[in-house]
Parts: structure tokens; C-alpha cells; sequence
């Protein structure tokens, strides 16, 4: 029996943590990753990687919980195991803090990471301009140890990786009989996807190792996350902003932010400014659909749109990209063209 080939498309955290599902678990099938940037290129490297959820409207939060449990219980084995100074990753506690009380003081991810309370009256006086905290330890995955690791474990399990720019999946179909879109923002112009935004992000990394805490505003716009190398600090939420140059303005007003949070900053030595365009969307896409190859048809499915939560949710979204493709395998295309 003939070899499904797969193409997923995109070397990020999704498209590496779907291609390393697809290629251990998709049995008699050739798994090949295509993307013109591989770390530490991708916009999943300037993450922070700090496992903290958002809310998105339109999917269930059964489904929601899952992915982030999922991603959250692959990651804390890896802690577990010998692997995690490879991986890069490692446990992180710190405070959640807010100008007003959240409408949902404990969140649905509370249950899953550690240690989680409401701090304190003593600890909120750090932060007069801050009515309500939330403390816990939670898990961070820097992808500039953590995608090389993945890329290493999918080599491992017989994937194969190529070094091109997609900028049509129709032309896929030709060579793959199934095609795995994890283009990130970049799928507002390879899908047509209209509902994709960029989101601007710009951070800074300092070396400031006295910090071991991390501090995050309850807006998201403001964080300090300390690292094994380095702390990130930021940052912007610029939504359908394209620019990739770096603003002079924005690390100036970073640095003021975090550094009223913790005044200790104005010590630290700048490493490396970066800027990247997270995948806005309201709601993350992940479906499938059939694209039209001569007299055959072809399985697409889409996994992209996870906005700040890429890593955050990647393991458990790539584990439903990878029964999207189980079941499109499983039954006959349908004959009509789809796309």
C-alpha cells in the first residue's frame, strides 16, 4: 500500500507540534514539513511562552480547557524528564495583576495550573495602581530551545523537512495528498482568510538574572517574564499592523511600564529589541475542507489563528488537527470541487 504524504505547512509552534503529532502517530505515512523560516525565524521564537489561556467566544470551553490541558500535561512531562534543559522548558511563578476585579476572577485555567489564590492585601501594596491579583506558577516554553527540540523528536520519527516558500496550497496538490495549513497570520493571504489579522508584538530581552518572579498586567500589554538566558519584557498588541521594523518609541514606553512595575529594570542591560505578528483571529480555525486536484481530491485542514496563545494551546490544537486528518483519510472525498 502506497504512503500518504503529508504537507504541513508553517514551522512554527503549530506546525512543528502538528507534524511531530502526524508523523508519530499516522501510521504508513510520510510526514514533511515546508516553510521558507525555521527557528529561530519565526514569530514563535520572540514568544515569551508563559501557559496562560485566553478566552475565544465561539468554541466551546469544553474544547478550549482540552486544548490547554493537553498542551499544559505534554509540557509538565517534559519538565519531569531529562529532556527539559534541551526543551527549554521550566516551571515559572509570578503575580496576575489588574486595574479592576476581572468578571471572571478565577478563570477556567485555574484548575490547571499550580498553587493558584488571590493575592494577598500585603502583596497587592507593590502595586498601588492594582486593585486585584491572581498568584500561581504556571509552566514557560521558549521556543528558541523548545522548536529545535520538536524539529529534532519529528526527525527522529522519520519526518522530512524543506526549506520553501508556499504561496499557493493548490500547487500542493500535485505531490501531497494531504495538506496541513499551520501558516499563522500568513494565512490571511495563503487561504484567503480575511478573518486573519496581524497583531503587532514588540519586546525587549534584558539581562537582569536578580529577577525570578514574573509580574503580567491583566490587559496583557505589560509583562516581565523572566527566562533561563534572558527576561522579556513588553510589550505591544498593535492589531493589523504589518510593520516588522522595529519602533524606537515602543521599547521606550515598555521599558517605562515594567519598569514601574518593578523599578529594578532601570538597571538592566538590553540584549536583543524583536518584533513579530501574532495571528489574530476570533476564533482559531481548525477544520478541513477538500481541494480539487485533476480527478482526485485532496485533504486540507487548517490550524492557525491562535492569536498570544500559540504555544499556549499548541499541543491540544495539533492533536485535533491530527484526528481532522484520521478522519478525512477514513471516508471517500466527495466528488463535488470544493475549492
Amino acid at each position: 500500500m502506497k504512503a500518504v504524504k503529508v504537507a504541513v505547512v508553517g514551522a512554527g509552534v503549530i506546525g512543528l507540534s502538528t507534524a511531530v503529532r502526524l508523523s508519530e502517530a499516522l501510521q504508513n505515512s510520510s510526514v514533511t514539513i515546508l516553510s521558507e523560516k525555521f527557528s529561530p525565524d519565526t514569530t514563535s521564537d520572540g514568544a515569551a511562552g508563559i501557559l496562560l489561556p485566553e478566552v475565544f467566544p465561539d468554541i466551546p470551553l469544553d474544547r478550549q480547557r482540552r486544548w490547554f490541558k493537553e498542551t499544559f500535561d505534554h509540557l509538565q512531562g517534559i519538565i519531569e524528564s531529562p529532556e527539559a534543559p534541551e526543551a527549554g522548558v521550566f516551571l515559572s511563578s509570578g503575580y496576575h495583576i489588574f486595574k479592576e476585579v476581572p468578571s471572571d476572577p478565577k478563570p477556567l485555567w485555574s484548575e490547571y495550573v499550580f498553587g493558584f489564590r488571590f493575592m494577598t492585601d500585603r502583596e497587592m501594596k507593590r502595586f498601588p495602581n492594582h486593585k486585584f491579583g491572581q498568584a500561581f506558577t504556571s509552566l514557560k516554553c521558549e521556543c528558541p530551545r523548545y522548536l529545535p527540540w520538536l524539529e529534532k523528536r519529528f526527525r527522529g520519527a522519520g519526518g522530512q523537512i524543506k526549506r520553501e516558500k508556499v504561496t499557493d496550497l493548490q500547487q500542493l496538490t500535485s505531490t501531497y495528498d494531504v495538506i496541513v495549513n499551520c501558516s499563522g497570520v500568513w494565512a490571511h493571504h495563503l487561504a484567503g482568510d480575511k478573518g486573519v489579522y496581524p497583531v503587532r508584538g514588540q519586546i525587549l530581552k534584558l539581562r537582569a538574572t536578580w529577577l525570578k518572579n514574573f509580574i503580567r498586567d491583566g490587559d496583557g500589554k505589560t509583562y516581565i517574564y523572566p527566562g533561563i538566558d534572558y527576561v522579556t519584557i513588553g510589550g505591544t498588541r498593535q492589531k493589523d499592523d504589518w510593520r516588522l521594523e522595529l519602533d524606537k518609541g515602543d521599547s521606550e514606553d515598555m521599558m517605562k511600564q515594567c519598569s514601574q512595575l518593578e523599578p529594578s529594570l532601570q538597571k538592566a542591560e538590553v540584549l536583543e529589541e524583536w518584533v513579530g505578528l501574532r495571528p489574530g483571529r476570533k476564533n482559531p480555525r481548525i477544520e478541513s475542507e477538500w481541494l480539487q486536484a485533476g480527478d482526485r481530491q485532496v485533504l486540507l485542514v487548517h490550524n492557525y489563528g491562535h492569536g498570544g496563545c500559540g504555544i499556549t494551546l499548541s499541543w491540544g490544537s495539533a492533536l485535533d488537527a491530527l484526528e481532522l486528518v484520521r478522519n478525512g483519510l477514513q471516508k471517500k472525498p466527495p466528488i463535488e470541487k470544493i475549492f
